[in-house]
């Protein structure tokens, strides 16, 4: 029964229904296919037929009845059958080989044909309907399914050259500048690879509504470009099949779905998955959706970050069926990855430059909290200020009996309403984008204060962020709201997808511009931090390099491999927080990283500039394959950029291990220095070496663009290597290299003890009077190899 000779039922208006069954609908298991081509499963190692779709006699001759049971030679014949099989045989994802280029006899006369194969896994525990054995044990078996496409016509290249069909679109993508360059970039060439009539770049927001932000078009067509479409036009288990499967076509949305025999598989005793199927039958809901919006055929390209779908490349064509050959989807698929993959390159950019920009403002904020003589309000609405780490209008304190404002100010008593609504949630961080719908009470003007991030604090303190109203015109392709047309067929309910798609304009008000979560994880760390502040200020400021250490200084991981320890010491000469740090972190790889650094100065001012270098060597550093020196001039390039004020030393080290080197019982360390003291290492003899490189390089903050040198040397297990500041060998009745060969001596010496009972002991023997100045140290042992 075809749309136009039914009779339509619709519901009367307050009818009850449940409006998630296309959500619901198992569009993976279809139980047929497209009729392009034909379809055939068969048991993998012996390649006996086990499904087969109706139509397969239609291109090779056998009936599908006639083919289940025979080997796949005796369908195919036999050079077909061994070219599926030797593609089938290697090892990896069979998809990533695709095509298998055959020729079928066919009424007489040759037919090229691409073969397309991927493995399905299905559960032993069924008797198969075949000649093989009965599997009990529980573990997973695969049939391959072989998936056959005419290629008729001249392909427009063989598949191997791929990227040479694209090669020019892919130096056009890696010249973009922008992201909407991308965009258009990547329709167009599509649109010219594939034929298409419209060919759109489709994106989604955090909530999968997806706008059209790229598109190519045949002259005539009215265009989408700029429009928005609800989440409910691809529901949530057809964007998980795009996440799995990139690219599916519909070559002809009229067509007859043609089954697959028999329907269940003879070992699941259920329809196969066709999750990976180039041919999979695709949900009636969708073709009517496809129907109603004019469009004959339809091919879809995933857009991928992180393994996540956040758009789609859309193909449409109204003149009627199309169906590009495989080798043109195959490319068309190459460029929506290669876009995907710029696309991720420039995000990451700009996503890592905000962070640690941020990053240094909260750090620089942190510290200067340490600073008893000013009080906390004026620190965090000074020249680097509230709104430095968040945009936002406006942003008011209140703490410790001082209040105030930095950018737009409020109406009297607002603040303190918002921050009283926001402690009666209870939580750490309060974020709302509408205050109107969260606390009308308040009626807070909109232009104003229409969204706000609060940070609640003991006694009624608090600080405070707002964003006033951002008013949004989404143009979108049909109403948002009428998602949907529930109608009565017989005794059910079904529903139908909408029909209009003209252009409805929605504007969005009484919403702020929304808190990011990376936003609000700034926020509740600031928060941490001026808890600790407030602690700090409550106690003499004898205390506050303790509390610098705690809220700052971290301890250590400790991997099965190492033994580490950390200390920090504050001088006791002066009651002052200081510059010096440490810093213990590991890679995704495994490798260690290791850092110690001193900042001119002994004052608040050096500990928050010790919190900004410490924060950017640590966002600089992690997960980018960069090594010691490379970082170290990453860092100085950010001083100067960040325009910070500041000179340190540092040292840089990255302890790793390969396979080989861990059958030597050896670990590689490399390191760098930026004009600080070298490392001591003691072997597990107890013999001591100075990695004393000659020249320990300028400070960081002098000159960005001198290049920086890196050091090598394999450290044998069970060695003992120290980074310290000069703290620990300086005096002023002791120079510095006697107090590096005290050190060296009780370092041998206390090379057996437990690396945190060493440190201690090192400190009390090094400096028993306490330290004139501050001291920090990293100690690392190698743990012996196991035998």
């Amino acid at each position: 029964m075809t749309d136009v000779d039914r009779t339509i039922d619709f519901l009367a208006p307050g009818t009850p229904v449940d409006l998630s069954n296309c959500e619901r609908e198992p569009i993976h298991i279809p139980g047929s296919i497209q009729p392009r081509g034909v379809l055939i499963v068969v048991r993998d190692p012996d390649w006996i037929v086990q499904q087969a779709s109706e139509n397969l006699a239609g291109l090779t001759g056998v009936a599908w009845q006639d083919a289940i049971g025979r080997p796949l030679a005796d369908v195919l014949g036999v050079a077909a059958a061994g070219a599926v099989v030797r593609l089938a045989s290697a090892f990896g994802d069979l998809r990533e080989r695709n095509p298998v280029e055959i020729t079928l006899d066919v009424d007489g006369a040759p037919v090229p044909v691409d073969a397309l194969l991927h493995r399905a896994v299905v559960e032993r525990g069924t008797q198969d309907a075949g000649d093989g054995p009965v599997a009990t044990d529980g573990l997973p078996l695969s049939s391959v399914v072989v998936e056959l496409e005419p290629a008729r016509g001249p392909r427009p290249f063989s598949f191997p050259n791929t990227y040479q069909a694209v090669r020019g679109t892919v130096a056009a993508l890696d010249r973009a500048s922008s992201l909407q360059q991308l965009y258009d970039i990547t329709a167009q060439a599509v649109r010219s690879l594939t034929g298409f009539d419209r060919v759109m770049v489709y994106r989604y927001d955090a909530d999968y509504n997806g706008e059209v932000v790229a598109e190519a078009k045949q002259e005539g067509l009215n265009s989408f470009l700029g429009l928005h479409y609800p989440a409910s036009d691809i529901p949530a288990q057809a964007r998980a099949l795009y996440e799995k499967n990139w690219i599916r076509l519909i070559s002809d949305i009229d067509y007859t779905p043609v089954p697959i025999r028999p329907v269940d598989h003879p070992v699941t005793a259920r329809p196969l998955d066709l999750t990976y199927s180039t041919l999979r039958s695709v949900s009636p809901i969708h073709v009517e959706y496809l129907h109603n919006m004019g469009v004959r055929a339809s091919m879809s390209i995933s857009l991928l970050r992180d393994d996540k779908l956040w758009g789609l490349i859309a193909c449409h064509h109204y003149s009627g069926p199309h169906a590009p050959p495989y080798a043109t989807r195959a490319a068309a698929e190459f460029l929506g990855s290669t876009m995907s993959v710029r696309l991720i390159d420039r995000a990451s950019e700009d996503e890592i430059e905000r962070a640690l920009r941020v990053r240094s403002n909260l750090a620089w904020l942190t510290a200067a909290t340490l600073d008893e003589d000013r009080t906390l309000t004026d620190t965090l609405l000074g020249r680097i200020s509230l709104l430095d780490v968040l945009e936002a209008e406006g942003a008011v304190v209140n703490l410790q009996g001082h209040s105030g404002t930095a950018g737009v100010e409020l109406p009297p008593g607002l603040a303190d309403g918002i921050a009283a609504w926001a402690a009666s949630r209870g939580d750490d961080v309060v974020a709302t984008d509408s205050l109107d719908v969260d606390a009308p009470h308040l009626r807070a003007p909109t232009e104003l204060a229409c969204g706000a991030l609060v940070l609640p604090l003991p006694e009624g303190q608090y600080v405070l962020w707002f964003r006033g109203e951002a008013v949004r015109h989404i143009d979108w392709g049909g109403d948002p709201h009428n998602k949907a047309i529930a109608e009565r067929e017989g005794d059910e309910v079904r529903l139908s997808p909408r029909k209009s798609f003209e252009r409805w304009r929605e504007t969005v008000r009484g919403r702020s511009e929304p808190w990011s979560a990376q936003e609000v994880t700034e926020a509740t760390e600031l928060r941490i931090h001026l808890l600790e502040a407030l602690y700090a200020r409550s106690r003499s400021i004898v205390r506050a390099a303790e509390t610098l250490q705690r809220s700052l200084l971290s301890d250590p991981p400790q991997p099965d491999d190492l033994e580490t320890g950390v200390r920090y010491v504050p001088a006791t000469r002066e009651a002052q927080v200081g510059g010096d740090w440490y810093d213990v972190f590991q890679q995704p790889d495994g490798s260690t990283m290791l850092v110690i650094g001193d900042v001119v100065g002994h004052d608040t001012e050096a500990a928050a500039t010790m919190a900004q270098l410490r924060g950017l060597l640590r966002g600089i550093a992690y997960d980018n394959g960069a090594g010691p020196a490379t970082v170290l001039s990453r860092l100085d390039a950010a001083i100067q950029g960040l325009d910070i004020s500041a000179m340190a030393t540092v040292l840089v080290a990255r302890l790793e291990q390969t396979a080989e080197e861990a059958d030597r019982g050896v670990s590689r360390l490399c390191w760098a220095s930026a004009g600080h003291l070298p490392p001591l290492l003691v072997a597990p003899d107890g013999a001591q070496r100075l990695l004393d490189s000659g020249r320990p390089g300028l400070l960081l903050g002098v000159d960005p663009t001198l290049p920086r040198t890196a050091h090598e040397l394999e450290i044998e297990r069970g060695s003992t290597l120290l980074l310290y500041t000069d703290g620990l060998v300086e005096r002023r009745d002791q120079v510095f290299d006697d107090g590096v060969e005290l050190l060296g001596e009780a370092l041998a010496d206390l090379r057996h003890l437990p690396v945190e009972e060493m440190c201690d002991e090192l400190i009390d023997r090094l400096i028993p009077e306490g330290a004139e100045d501050d001291v920090a140290l990293v100690a690392v042992r190698l743990r012996p190899r196991e035998r």
